[in-house]
């Protein structure tokens, strides 16, 4: 587990945050979002809600850093004090990710040649776990995620969508970090693979972790939620549960 915050510790806060994109064969300007200012505690879930198309996957991608923001700031407490992730140079954003803020998909990107047991227990080993024993917990999740034993030296590119993604979640969620960013995780997963999943957000929330996610399935993780940050094209409010 992380170095987990004290409860009520704050984790993330977001200031005044817009993005948008240039679409320059249209000469048009599309609008992601704007004016999105929220506190996100250690151990609280925060669900993003609103229809198709007003940003939410964008906003997740804008905080990981993926896309830079038009304006605003992205403030992240880490391990060694306070950053602006929104301005942070390139190397520190790619050390958090290594080690305090996760990112998951509903979309694996997997090596080529490389056994979904070796991609899930990587991140242990970079963390300084010897092979064998990682290489066990790495099996105990892909069961328990719900991979099948006769896969876990197979190469996930041969995998079905719903395969691959249980093998991404096992990945991402063997080594919790301090913030985790989920976009539609449950998507493509059977009902067994989602108990799962709801069942280990539901032991990293109690260890601190604190949660953003968009949901194909809202209902699955209702019981874990504190707040909803609802999106819509013109207005953001941020709701308590």
């Amino acid at each position: 587990m992380p170095n987990c915050d004290p409860p009520h510790a704050e984790v993330l806060a977001v200031e005044g945050l817009a993005k948008s994109f240039r679409m320059h064969h249209l000469d048009q300007t599309l609008h992601a979002f704007e004016g999105i200012s929220f506190r996100l505690l250690a151990g609280e879930f925060l669900l993003l809600r609103g229809p198709n198309g007003v940003g939410k996957s964008t906003l997740l991608r804008t905080l990981y850093r993926s896309y830079l923001p038009d304006v605003g700031q992205i403030w992240f407490n880490h391990a060694s004090g306070r950053i602006d992730l929104a301005r942070a140079a390139d190397v520190d954003i790619a050390l958090l990710r290594r080690r305090e803020i996760g990112f998951v998909t509903q979309f694996l990107v997997a090596r080529p040649r490389v056994a979904a047991q070796d991609i899930v227990a990587e991140p242990l080993r970079r963390a300084g776990m010897a092979g064998d024993a990682a290489l066990a917990e790495a099996q105990r999740w892909l069961a328990a995620f719900g991979v099948k034993r006769d896969l876990w030296r197979a190469y996930p590119t041969s995998f079905s969508g719903g395969e691959q993604q249980k093998v991404n979640l096992a990945r991402a969620l063997i080594q919790p970090p301090r913030l985790l960013l989920l976009d539609e995780p449950t998507a493509s997963l059977d009902v067994g693979a989602r108990a799962a999943l709801v069942a280990r957000l539901a032991e990293l929330k109690a260890a601190g972790v604190a949660l953003i996610g968009v949901f194909h399935h809202p209902g699955d993780v209702a019981a874990l939620i504190d707040r909803d940050l609802m999106l819509s094209e013109k207005k953001v409010f941020d709701v308590a549960v």
